[in-house]
């Protein structure tokens, strides 16, 4: 039986769903995020991408570069909604459904063009069925494995429906740039240009000598996708389980200075619990009670897997920004979700990940030894 994985992705989520219950604000760039100064974009509308806007950007250049579009600061309640509908749809085509955030899941469906027709047959009835009990539209990739089935859903985007199949897949791959493998950031590009290597052909051509010298202990696996190859299977029982932490504090915290080494003493009893359970996550939630008791939380999926206490509080200074801080802190909380074995993971960040690795080894090394508090971070 052929594997057949499927990617899907909605479109400019947030934003689509603002779109669709508002109808006036269908076809205007809308933006999505913390409104304040210090805010970041969660997620804009294609019509905004067209001056340069996209997520994780601060809200202050976004307002630069599109100062006419229409700016919301979300409704996370009601974006959750429509994300379970969609779920609930996934879970009625195939049995193997992970969900790495609110808008995207991979889908197994190995097998299931013998009751539901082609694979592309059901990649269009995924859409269709989105379409009909959302209004939304979504982008569909669908391959032999992870790695490509991700890689198809972006190439068309809005709307898109690729199938990548495996005997085409390695000529497709070699004229790409090598950023369009997972993983492979500014840093991990830049090491691999001293060796004279731009595109995916070329890594699949190198040297593994060569290669280790620019990726370090990657090597291998890069040079597996470079080829289209990826094992890596779909997972459901780690999406719904996360790893958290939060802390009630006896007096409330006020200051910026208070809130943010509490988020950080908090990343960091997280990042040892995740490397700990030999997992890494995509989703980093914060949580926020007020001394008034009013809870709120928010989310943020990160392009690739973390681990490490660095790359969560990174994420967590991002949502923090995005929080309105008008009364003391009563609890903060913060946790990690859709959680994959991290031996599943085929490419992570390269040199920076070793010196991060590093780092987090030798932190890890005392917390096993003398308990979790013998050592906090600064900033």
């Amino acid at each position: 039986m052929r594997r057949w994985i499927m990617h899907v992705d909605m479109d400019a989520f947030f934003a689509s769903v603002e779109q669709f219950d508002n109808p006036d604000l269908m076809g205007l760039p809308v933006i999505v995020g913390g409104q304040s100064d210090r805010g970041v974009v969660s997620t804009c509308s294609y019509e905004a991408r067209v001056y340069g806007v996209h997520s994780a950007m601060p809200m202050m250049e976004a307002r630069r570069l599109c100062p006419q579009a229409v700016f919301l600061p979300g409704r996370m309640k009601r974006y959750q909604e429509v994300s379970r509908e969609i779920m609930t749809i996934f879970d009625s085509f195939s049995p193997l459904v992970e969900q790495l955030s609110v808008d995207e899941a991979f889908l197994d469906i190995s097998g299931m063009e013998l009751l539901a027709g082609s694979e592309r047959d059901i990649g269009f009835k995924v859409k269709r069925s989105i379409k009909e009990k959302t209004g939304l539209t979504a982008s569909v990739g669908i391959a032999p494995n992870k790695f490509l089935a991700k890689l198809a859903s972006d190439m068309q985007k809005p709307d898109g429906l690729v199938v990548i199949r495996a005997e085409e897949a390695e000529v497709m791959l070699k004229p790409m740039s090598v950023r369009r493998i997972f993983g492979i950031g500014r840093s991990a590009e830049k090491s691999l240009l001293q060796f004279g290597i731009e595109t995916i052909g070329q890594i699949a051509d190198a040297d593994l000598g060569i290669l280790r010298k620019a990726l370090g202990n990657n090597a291998a696996l890069v040079k597996q996708l470079a080829h289209g190859l990826d094992d890596r299977p779909v997972v459901n029982d780690y999406a719904a389980k996360s790893i958290g932490k939060e802390c009630t504090f006896e007096q409330d915290l006020h200051t910026e200075d208070e809130r943010r080494h509490a988020v950080l003493d908090l990343c960091g009893r997280v990042g040892w619990r995740l490397r700990r359970s030999g997992v890494v996550g995509y989703t980093v939630t914060l949580k926020v009670k007020f001394a008034s008791f009013k809870i709120i939380t928010r989310s943020i999926t990160a392009e690739g897997p973390v681990a490490y206490d660095e790359e969560i509080f990174a994420l967590a200074q991002k949502l923090m920004q995005s929080v309105k801080w008008s009364e003391g802190v009563r609890l903060l909380g913060v946790s990690v979700a859709h959680l994959e074995p991290a031996n599943a993971v085929p490419v992570l960040n390269f040199s920076e990940d070793e010196r991060l690795g590093k780092r987090n080894q030798a932190v890890d090394i005392l917390k096993a030894k003398f308990g979790e508090d013998i050592i906090k971070r600064g900033f």
